[in-house]
């Protein structure tokens, strides 16, 4: 286990306010999607390692039943705080995104600034992970960061990993660069809506 295993190494960051993936708001491309109608109305959504929930507070503004889940006490107390301003019902919990499939199953999961912040070692177990958390024929969809800079976190990935990891496990129906995004990020997220695959 290294450091991005425990809790300590992320609430580090928010108490020095130094969360640089935070950006305020709701990642463009993910807005998309979701008006898009990628994942259903009413939808069970997980959106594991959520931050301070930008993209949470969105999908229940939208009107899912949204789950958030963050390693770091910070995050999960800013979550709970800015659901209870906007008086919107959201579950949020502290724990490791590791644990998620014991609170689910889930109608989907949105991915986002998780996937590169863990151990890459461990990326195969996430992906096995993400599937076990949901319910049948449930959705996986969202962004993987995709920059081509060697080192992290945020860790790179490319297509073909992507494929490799997750290719057995879901059925890819979308994964393509994102045409929109936070400035600093265009053209270096991967947007992706993979299916649960039914066991063959």
């Amino acid at each position: 286990m290294g450091e991005l295993d425990h809790p300590d190494y992320w609430e580090d960051i928010y108490r020095r306010n130094d969360a640089g993936w935070d950006k305020g708001r709701p990642s463009p491309p993910i807005v998309r999607l979701v008006k898009e109608g990628v994942i259903a109305a009413g939808s069970r959504i997980a959106v594991p390692g959520a931050g301070r929930g930008h993209e949470a507070i969105f999908l229940a503004r939208e009107g899912f039943d949204v789950t958030a889940i963050d390693f770091a006490p910070t995050a999960a107390t800013a979550m709970r705080e800015a659901a209870a301003k906007a008086s919107l019902r959201m579950r949020v919990l502290q724990d490791d995104v590791f644990a998620l499939a014991a609170h689910g199953p889930f109608d989907a999961i949105l991915e986002h600034t998780i996937f590169c912040a863990i151990e890459p070692a461990r990326r195969r177990e996430y992906a096995g992970v993400m599937r076990d958390a949901l319910a049948p024929r449930g959705l996986y969809f969202g962004l993987f960061y995709a920059h081509k800079k060697p080192g992290g976190p945020p860790h790179t990935t490319n297509d073909a990993e992507v494929r490799t990891l997750f290719g057995e496990l879901f059925d890819v129906e979308r994964l393509a660069v994102a045409p929109d995004g936070f400035p600093e990020r265009l053209g270096n997220e991967l947007e992706f809506a993979f299916r649960k695959s039914s066991p063959r």
